[in-house]
C-alpha cells in the first residue's frame, strides 16, 4: 500500500471537515477492559526491525482510561530511541508518544471521560503529581520523576512503559487528552508531540504579532512551529538544509526561506543581512551543531530556543551572548492543561500536521524516509484499519 499524503497547507483546506466524518465513522463496538495481551508492533533488541509483538496491558485501576487506539505519529525520536542513539534503552520496545483513539473503558474513578468519547496521548502517562511542578501543570518537570509513554519504568505495572505503536494502552486519566468534536483523527495525533513542544515556547516567552521568528529545521516539529508562529501573528523565517523545502515553506506562509550548510566554513548565506533581526529563534535540530553562526542573528533580548538536540549545545560564547543580552535556552514538550490547549487551540483554528498515513508493516521503511528528509511531514500509522474493516 502506497502512502497516502495528507496535504494541510492551505487555510481554505482547513474548515473542511468532511474527511472528519469518514475518520471516525465504522468503528468497532465498544467492548469491556480487563487488560491481558494486546496487539504492538517494536524492536526486539536496539537497531533491529520493529514488527508485531504481543504485550501485556494491566487491568483498569480506578483513575485509568482505557484506549482502543486508532491512528499514531512517528517521531523523530521514536528513531533515535530504537537505534540507541540516545544511550542504552530497555528492550522490546514499543515506540509511539503521539497518538489518537476511542475510549473503550474507564475506571470507576474517571469523570471527564466516557466509553466511545474520542482521547489522546502524548508523551508522559504519569507522574507524581504532588510536587510544585506537577501542582503547576508542569508535569514534564517534575520534581520526582515523570513516566514517559514508552521505555520508562512503570509504576502501576510490572516492567516497563510501552507505547503508542499499538492497538490499546491503559493511561491513568490525568495524562489523557480530550480530543474536541469535529477534528480530523489522523492529523491530530501529531499535535501530541510536535504540536505541544513548538507550541509550549511560544507560550512560555510569548510569541506573538508583529515578533520576528525564525525556526531552524522544516521536519515534524518544525513545520507545525512555522504553522503556530504564522497563525500567532508572527513573521516567520525558515532555515532548512533541503532546498526542496522552500516552496513548502512558503505556501505554508514563510517570509523567507534560508538554505544553510552547517559543513560550511559560512553557513549561512548573507548572515550580515540578518545580524541583529530576531526576536525569537527555534532549534528543532536533532543533533548537535554549531549554534554560533545563529546567535548573531538575535537581536536585542532574543532568545534561541533548543527543542532538538538532546546532546552538547556548541559554539556558545560569552560575547556572543552579552553583547546584545541574548538568551539560550531549552523547552521539553509540555504539562498536561498545555497539551490540552494545543488540542483545543488547533482544532478550533484549523492548524494542522501534514502527514503521510502508513499502515504497520511500513514503519521501517517510514523510519529510513525520515532519516532522508523525504517525509512531507510527519508519518501517522494507521491503527484503524483493523477495526474498520
Amino acid at each position: 500500500m502506497e502512502a497516502v499524503v495528507t496535504d494541510t497547507f492551505f487555510p481554505e483546506k482547513f474548515a473542511d471537515r468532511t474527511e472528519t466524518v469518514r475518520t471516525q465513522n465504522n468503528l468497532s463496538p465498544i467492548v469491556e477492559h480487563h487488560g491481558g495481551p494486546t496487539r504492538a508492533y517494536g524492536a526486539l533488541r536496539s537497531n533491529g526491525p520493529i514488527h508485531g509483538m504481543n504485550i501485556d496491558r494491566r487491568a483498569l485501576m480506578p483513575d485509568d482510561v482505557a484506549i482502543d487506539i486508532l491512528y499514531c505519529g512517528v517521531c523523530h525520536s521514536d528513531i533515535h530511541m530504537i537505534r540507541g542513539e540516545w544511550g542504552e534503552q530497555p528492550f522490546p520496545m514499543v515506540p509511539g508518544h503521539e497518538f489518537v483513539g476511542r475510549v473503550s473503558a474507564v475506571g470507576e474513578a474517571v469523570t471527564r471521560f466516557s466509553p466511545g468519547d474520542f482521547a489522546g496521548v502524548g508523551c508522559m502517562v504519569d507522574s507524581c503529581c504532588a510536587c510544585d511542578s506537577c501542582k503547576a501543570g508542569l508535569e514534564q518537570y517534575c520534581i520526582k520523576d515523570t513516566t514517559l509513554t514508552y521505555a520508562s519504568p512503570d509504576p502501576r505495572g510490572p516492567g516497563q512503559t510501552y507505547g503508542g505503536y499499538a492497538e490499546r494502552i491503559v493511561v491513568r486519566d490525568r495524562f489523557v487528552v480530550k480530543i474536541p468534536d469535529g477534528a480530523d483523527l489522523a492529523s491530530t495525533a501529531p499535535l501530541l508531540c510536535s504540536g505541544i513542544t513548538t507550541f509550549s515556547p511560544m507560550q512560555h516567552w510569548r510569541l506573538g504579532s508583529g515578533q520576528r521568528f525564525a525556526v531552524i529545521g522544516l521536519g515534524g516539529l518544525g513545520h507545525m512551529a512555522l504553522k503556530l508562529a504564522v497563525h500567532r501573528g508572527a513573521e516567520a523565517t525558515v532555515f532548512t538544509t533541503s532546498e526542496d523545502k522552500a516552496k513548502d515553506a512558503y505556501a505554508m506562509g514563510a517570509k523567507d526561506v534560508v538554505v544553510w550548510h552547517p559543513a560550511a566554513t559560512d553557513p549561512i548565506p548573507l548572515v550580515g543581512e540578518m545580524t541583529n533581526r530576531f526576536d525569537f529563534m527555534l532549534s528543532t535540530i536533532p543533533f548537535p551543531f554549531d549554534i554560533a553562526p545563529f546567535l548573531q542573528l538575535l537581536r536585542l533580548d532574543g532568545i534561541f530556543v533548543n527543542v532538538g538536540a538532546p546532546g552538547a549545545i556548541a559554539g556558545v560564547s560569552g560575547g556572543a551572548l552579552w553583547g546584545k543580552r541574548r538568551s539560550i535556552a531549552g523547552s521539553c514538550i509540555g504539562g498536561m492543561p498545555e497539551t490540552q490547549d494545543v488540542v483545543d487551540y488547533c482544532c478550533a483554528n484549523g492548524i494542522r500536521p501534514q502527514i503521510e498515513v502508513i499502515l504497520p508493516d511500513q514503519i521501517d521503511d517510514a523510519y529510513l524516509r525520515v532519516e532522508r528528509k523525504s517525509v512531507r511531514y510527519r508519518f501517522v500509522i494507521d491503527l484503524a484499519s483493523h477495526r474498520a474493516g
